[in-house]
């Protein structure tokens, strides 16, 4: 086909593929898809989008194919590459001229550019950037502007890689082009300021863009382009000219990355910043994103560390000194305090619009309050983290101010003046934010009874910013310094606010001063207050909106379920009823329905065996949560895998529902993610709870996805899978040791082969001694398999496995998995095989370490016996702090009871199998065997075979 009906054929499909019928729409797709890899699309789409007669949709989708099409096929060796010839042409095409006429088509040509210069330029490009200088220089408008565009994403775009070879590069280029950019700069920035002058608006603009353009370009060359920039002239004459001519550009960006070229800016960069943000002489000037930048200018100044000296002065670099002398000389005792006083009785003031949306939507105004970098770029975090970073720093000098301006608020404030409530909010803000600074300063227990529970019980309407405040001033003490006697008063405290009937005062009261997330709380103090507090805490759930609050009080709930665990149960009816419509609300809001299940996890382990209850809600939840398939699973998963466990941990019995979800469990291990850890604790789970039903359903397939599994992953990992085999093992060893047979030959190899990873080869054994102790008939067909696949005999291959199993004892530091050693080799006697009573010895030696391990003295009778026994189970006597134990803990200490482990004495055992042993070979037979054993070995053996 030739290029012309070949263009006419892709530009009736991007037609169709920009319709609104999804009959059009959905073949023009698939064809497009289809010519993703035919030689010549491309070069038919250039055109296409280069054709500026077309259709505006029909070009950017051109363009947009274009861009996906680079990603894909542009590389040498990716899959259906294009061909060298063809990217030849494509290249030249893309800079013939720079014309776009609209203007997000030409930022997505410009993005296309710098995506082919990443992977070409210089070497299969070398023409890329001299053309580009040339059209900047160019005397058309629209043309100069397109390649400036285009110049700023290649630069932006070079700057990003780094390989040290592509990091030379870019150095390279930014020499060259660097004195160029500058005067770019200068000359657009010249041009700006003279329209500005003479009020040509249009121009102005448009200098404007351009003047942004290449002030990128140069941050970019900046920041990215010179090893020492301080050592160019250039570099710091630009620097220099930012503070002369446009000073609000100067970017933070710059002293973050390079903080000792900054050095000789510090001292400019303090008298410009602080003169207009805490002078008169910025009044009238200055507006927010300014005040913004400045202040960050300001703090990250005072917080970088290598403008700090060494805690040992000598150790410090000369330019730490240099930069801490000039801050020091600069930040004088008027200078901090009257940053200090401004910053509090000037930013700190709440705004009249900042009243009036906290009126109108107090939920929307508390979330707006937090959030991760919102002190980049809003005023009032970036004013406290200035502030706390200040106080931080400058504590001595600051300390006082602050202290006095608390003193000067002594007492109620004027309801009638509007200026003393804002201002004692302020105060009041700045001791919350500084309470770890002011931990010796201010006896906050006297405080909170003589000053504090005063304010809170002010009930005027217009009181209700300073009780919020300090509401949420208590919040941030509590953790501090708040003496553990006076919290029931507190919890009375917000009781009596819970119940106010103006919900908007109090609602974030529990949030702000959540008493049972912190070191001090005590549950005994806190139970007296469980029911009210827990109902008010449930109304207010159901009562706020906004879904970052529901989160808040959700997490808030959590916590006091954590706290008080199973006291909770007589209080959660209405919140297990009022979840899964909570539930079915937030299908939308994946956040919140990871709160949904985090308060699950804590409810579940609140109710213990009565959260089977639940099940009809619960189940379908986890299964949301856990099912990969499903697009939510990126969200819920971790917290949903969580929840899963704990159901199983606190189950008292298994469901059919309750088994079938374990179906997600197959795609989890194949995408082996960071959650491994937690599935493998959910297949434990499962086999503690049912190991019949379990194994007979799922082990199978598990069997296969542990097979991959150990094909790639770590040591780490390989203990973790192997654990839950020996899981299985101790918990049904016949059924287990069948379900998971194809992975035991491994294990076996590992043990001949001596596994040199300790922990791997401890868990070998701990497998293998199972198999041989608890089912030696499978033990015995597994060495008859293995004899044939080692061609050896099955004695000789046996005497190897015992050997290693000796030579590897140290690698066992469990006091279990010792004992189960010494127990599964003497398993083996009474013997008449010449090779059990080769390895004798060995055997006997690994008997007497591990008889040190387990027997102890027992006071009552001061004979020795096995420490590790287990005779009845006991329900443990709990004190307050300690959790009840789960329905998991009970089965594992009924399976304890039933363990060889825990319910044979090895002193017993090792008697009974040596007098077996002595009876098989007869006395003078056995003798000479007890020969072969070491005489010191045999003392120990007979001190702890005394008795018997």
């Amino acid at each position: 086909m030739d290029m012309e009906s070949a263009s006419s054929v892709v530009l009736q499909a991007l037609t169709q593929a920009t319709s609104q019928d999804t009959a059009l729409l959905k073949p023009a797709e698939e064809q497009l898809r289809q010519w993703e890899t035919q030689p010549g699309f491309y070069s038919v789409l250039l055109n296409i989008f280069n054709n500026h007669m077309l259709d505006v949709n029909v070009r950017w989708l051109a363009v947009l194919y274009f861009k996906n099409g680079i990603d894909r096929y542009w590389r040498r060796v990716a899959p259906n590459a294009l061909s060298e010839d063809e990217k030849t042409s494509l290249r030249a095409g893309l800079i013939t001229n720079f014309n776009e006429p609209v203007n997000q088509i030409a930022t997505q040509i410009a993005v296309l550019i710098a995506k082919v210069a990443r992977l070409d330029c210089p070497r299969q490009w070398p023409e890329l950037i001299p053309i580009l200088l040339e059209s900047v220089k160019g005397q058309d408008g629209l043309q100069q502007h397109r390649a400036l565009l285009t110049f700023y994403h290649v630069t932006k775009t070079l700057a990003s890689k780094r390989l040290a070879q592509d990091k030379r590069l870019f150095q390279d280029l930014a020499s060259g082009i660097y004195s160029f950019a500058c005067s770019l700069w200068s000359h657009h920035t010249d041009c700006f300021l003279q329209q500005v002058l003479a009020v040509d608006q249009a121009h102005a603009l448009s200098s404007l863009e351009r003047t942004l353009l290449s002030l990128k370009v140069l941050r970019k060359l900046t920041v990215h382009g010179f090893q020492e920039p301080q050592q160019n002239m250039e570099v710091m004459g630009f620097l220099n000219a930012v503070f002369e001519r446009l000073k609000q550009f100067l970017e933070c960006n710059f002293l973050e990355v390079h903080p000792c070229a900054f050095i000789p800016l510090i001292q400019r960069s303090l008298e410009f910043a602080v003169s207009y943000v805490f002078t008169a002489a910025g009044e009238g000037l200055v507006f927010e994103r300014f005040t913004v930048q400045c202040m960050n200018l300001i703090k990250t100044i005072v917080k970088n560390e290598a403008y700090k000296p060494c805690k040992n002065i000598e150790d410090s670099k000369p330019e730490s000194l240099e930069a801490h002398k000039i801050k020091t000389a600069f930040f004088t005792h008027p200078t901090l305090t009257e940053i200090g006083r401004r910053l509090v009785s000037h930013y700190f003031l709440l705004t009249k619009e900042e009243l009036a949306m906290w009126e109108e939507d107090p939920e929307g105004f508390a979330v707006e309050e937090t959030g991760g970098d919102s002190w980049k770029y809003s005023l009032r975090p970036c004013t406290e983290v200035l502030f706390l970073d200040i106080f931080h720093n400058y504590s001595q000098t600051l300390t006082p101010v602050l202290l006095e301006m608390v003193l000067n608020l002594q007492g109620p404030s004027n309801v009638e003046d509007p200026v003393q409530l804002l201002m004692k909010d302020a105060v009041y803000n700045a001791v919350g934010l500084a309470a770890y600074e002011l931990f010796d300063n201010i006896d906050f227990d006297q405080w909170f009874n003589n000053q504090l529970l005063g304010e809170l019980q002010v009930s005027h309407h217009r009181y209700k910013l300073i009780r919020r405040r300090v509401i949420w001033l208590i919040g941030q003490w509590i953790s501090v310094k708040f003496k553990s006697e006076l919290r029931p008063l507190l919890y009375e405290v917000i009781l009596n606010l819970m119940q106010d009937p103006d919900l908007v005062t109090c609602q974030f009261l529990f949030l702000n001063v959540s008493p049972v997330d912190d070191f001090e709380f005590r549950t005994e103090q806190f139970l007296p207050y469980l029911e009210s507090i827990f109902s008010l805490l449930f109304q207010l759930l159901q009562q706020v909106t906004e879904c970052d609050t529901k989160m808040q009080v959700l997490h808030v709930i959590s916590c006091v379920i954590e706290r008080v665990n199973i006291q909770i149960r007589p209080y959660v009816g209405c919140l297990v009823q009022y979840l899964p419509l909570l539930w079915k609300q937030s299908e939308e809001h994946n956040m919140l329905r990871c709160a949904i299940l985090t308060t699950l996890v804590h409810l579940v382990q609140g109710l213990g065996a009565e959260s089977k209850n639940l099940y009809l809600f619960l189940l379908p939840v986890i299964q949301l949560s856990t099912d990969v398939s499903q697009p939510p699973h990126v969200y819920l998963l971790e917290d949903g895998l969580e929840l899963w466990l704990v159901t199983l941990e606190n189950s008292p019995a298994i469901t059919p529902e309750l088994l079938r979800i374990f179906q997600n469990m197959s795609a989890l291990l194949e995408m082996s993610s960071e959650n491994l850890r937690t599935c493998f604790q959910i297949v434990n789970a499962y086999i503690y709870l049912s190991a019949t039903d379990f194994l007979q359903n799922y082990a199978e397939g598990l069997c296969r996805s542990f097979c991959n599994l150990l094909k790639d992953i770590t040591n780490e990992g390989q203990v973790q899978v192997l654990k839950v085999v020996e899981v299985a093992l101790k918990v049904s060893p016949v059924l287990g040791a069948h379900m998971f047979q194809p992975l035991l030959p491994s294990v076996f190899r590992g043990i001949v082969d001596g596994e040199r990873y300790p922990v791997v080869m401890s868990t070998y054994l701990g497998i293998m001694g199972r198999v041989l102790l608890q089912n030696a008939s499978f033990f015995s067909s597994l060495l008859t398999q293995m004899a044939s696949e080692y061609n050896q005999e099955i004695g000789q291959l046996l005497g190897g496995v015992i050997e290693m199993w000796v030579d590897r004892m140290d690698n066992i530091t469990q006091p279990e998995r010792r004992k189960l050693s010494s127990l599964a080799l003497l398993s083996l006697l009474p013997s008449d095989n010449s090779v059990v009573q080769e390895k004798f010895c060995g055997i006997i030696n690994i008997c007497v370490e591990a008889l040190h391990d387990v027997m102890t003295e027992d006071s009552d009778t001061g004979t020795l016996k096995d420490c590790m026994l287990m005779s009845h189970f006991e329900e443990p006597k709990l004190t307050d702090d300690e959790e009840p134990p789960t329905e998991q803990d009970k089965r594992k200490k009924l399976l304890a009871l039933e363990d060889p482990v825990h319910s044979v004495s090895l002193q017993q055992y090792v008697y009974e199998k040596l007098k077996a042993q002595q009876a098989l070979m007869g006395d003078q037979g056995f003798g000479a065997l007890m020969e072969t054993v070491d005489t010191e070995i045999v003392r120990q053996l007979q001190e702890f075979l005394q008795g018997l």
